[in-house]
């Protein structure tokens, strides 16, 4: 049996968020019971909107952050029997704003060698050959190895930043946001670049982004977010050709191009619920034109349904809570 690269079962955070000087502090629960899995060589899309958990998500899977309960496995191991350092040969992230995750007082070469030589890895001269193939990769020259991030182009940086992302050679990587920060003319080099790594070297790759734009175009499967939780979860075709929780087809809905032909798709109404105190049952009740009593007394479980997973009482028998 195939062991997931990536599992992370019933994962719960919850922050405690100081209260005024008339009111006490109270609990923000970032996730709430959220189970994925992330097999071996596939791209996983995060999806949703912001506040929705998936920062904290990418914090947790990357062991910067202890959940609260449930636990994460990288290939059938607990994150937490991990080791920092062993934890970092197998999972690199790609974060979102690639200026500030790069030492603007090291030149390029020296950033990307730091890893090998924390790992004690290779001597001098096979560090820099590794070095000067991994920027060749991510398509910068040798001449950038002398640079300092503040001389290059934010695209630039951020192929900086993935090169030494892989220069450990991981198995996973986890990308935040990876082209958010940049021009709307280089999302797409930066996006072609990470699928061509991603085939070329077989990684595993979480991707979170809020642009379902962005996920359709990498994605083999998806998991969309909404209030801390999973409501559907499946392959990416699946969702993207017959979405099923009412909260993923608006969001499919918004995205889509418009056709002069058709009418524009309704907005989605209402807005985000606070998290501090968050609608009683579903989550998405307050928004959904599909809602009935139940949704508004009862949280629906995420089930099978179709070959994908959906959270919607659209999708229950009447003798599910």
């Amino acid at each position: 049996m195939m062991i997931n690269s990536v599992e992370v079962r019933n994962v719960c955070q919850t922050y405690k968020v100081d209260g005024s000087l008339f009111s006490r502090s109270r609990n923000l629960r970032a996730l709430n019971s959220v189970s994925l899995e992330v097999s071996q060589g596939a791209v996983l899309g995060i999806v949703g909107e912001s506040g929705c958990g998936k920062s904290t998500l990418s914090r947790v899977l990357l062991g910067l952050l202890k959940p609260t309960s449930g636990e994460v496995l990288v290939h059938g191991r607990p994150l937490s029997s991990l080791k920092r350092i062993d934890l970092a040969a197998l999972m690199q992230p790609v974060f979102q704003d690639p200026y500030s995750s790069l030492n603007p007082s090291k030149r390029v070469g020296s950033i990307v060698e730091l890893p090998l030589i924390v790992h004690k890895r290779g001597t001098s001269t096979e560090r820099k050959a590794l070095v000067e193939k991994l920027i060749g990769m991510v398509g910068l020259g040798s001449h950038h190895l002398q640079a300092y991030p503040s001389q290059l182009s934010g695209g630039q940086r951020q192929r900086v930043a993935i090169a030494r992302a892989l220069v450990m050679q991981p198995e996973i990587l986890i990308c935040d946001e990876p082209t958010s920060a940049l021009d709307v003319s280089v999302q797409s080099q930066i996006l072609n670049l990470l699928l061509e790594l991603q085939s070329e070297l077989k990684l595993t790759l979480v991707l979170i982004s809020h642009n379902l734009a962005v996920v359709e175009h990498m994605a083999s499967h998806l998991a969309i977010m909404y209030l801390g939780r999973v409501v559907e979860a499946g392959s990416a075709d699946r969702i993207f050709k017959a979405p099923k929780h009412p909260y993923t087809r608006a969001l499919m809905a918004a995205a889509l191009a418009p056709n002069p032909d058709e009418d524009l798709p309704d907005p989605l109404p209402g807005a985000f619920p606070n998290a501090l105190d968050p609608p009683s049952g579903c989550a998405f009740h307050p928004r959904c034109k599909h809602a009935v009593d139940r949704c508004r007394t009862h949280e629906p479980s995420l089930k099978l349904h179709e070959g994908s997973k959906v959270a919607c009482f659209l999708y229950s028998s009447d003798s599910d809570p």
